[in-house]
């Protein structure tokens, strides 16, 4: 399965994108692409924020930036683990494959696969379609640093080019 975690317009379109957002946004999109044309599952998980957030629901940073496809469910959360009171585990069969992409890499794309692999999925984390903000590290050393968690932590870590379904 394809998992897109909040992979919505607050964080992937102006006014304030994450760096190197064109290239993340490229790299989804061409996973989902693919995901697709394989008939793999795909199943997106879209944070809802508070009324001031930018991702608040009912706004235009709330929204996805792709548009879900008839039978993609989409799980709406309110905290980093995509898991934690959501029905995102009655959707996957035990020891499922996961293919993680999405927003934040230190937030929602950390928690949730960690808590994947703590449920016995295997978990695929595509380098260069995720990311976050600069805080106060460099995004993209920040991205790096959740790449090397998750692969001590049992995920493979993978290009875009690398992915098959």
């Amino acid at each position: 399965m394809l998992l897109l975690i909040d992979v919505q317009r607050n964080m992937l379109e102006p006014p304030l994108p994450v760096p190197a957002w064109q290239d993340v946004s490229a790299a989804i999109a061409t996973l989902l692409e693919r995901a697709r044309a394989a008939g793999e599952p795909v199943a997106w998980v879209r944070n809802n924020g508070g009324p001031d957030d930018p991702d608040a629901p009912g706004t235009t940073g709330w929204e996805l930036v792709h548009e879900p496809a008839a039978g993609e469910p989409v799980i709406d959360k309110s905290v980093p683990d995509s898991f934690a009171n959501t029905d995102l585990g009655d959707l996957l069969p035990p020891a499922s494959h996961l293919v993680v992409a999405g927003m934040q890499s230190e937030w929602c794309v950390r928690e949730t696969s960690l808590t994947a692999l703590a449920l016995g999925h295997e978990v695929t984390l595509v380098r260069g379609a995720h990311a976050t903000y600069d805080d106060p590290r460099p995004a993209h050393e920040i991205s790096l640093a959740v790449e090397k968690e998750l692969s001590e932590a049992g995920a493979r870590v993978v290009e875009v080019d690398e992915v098959t379904f």
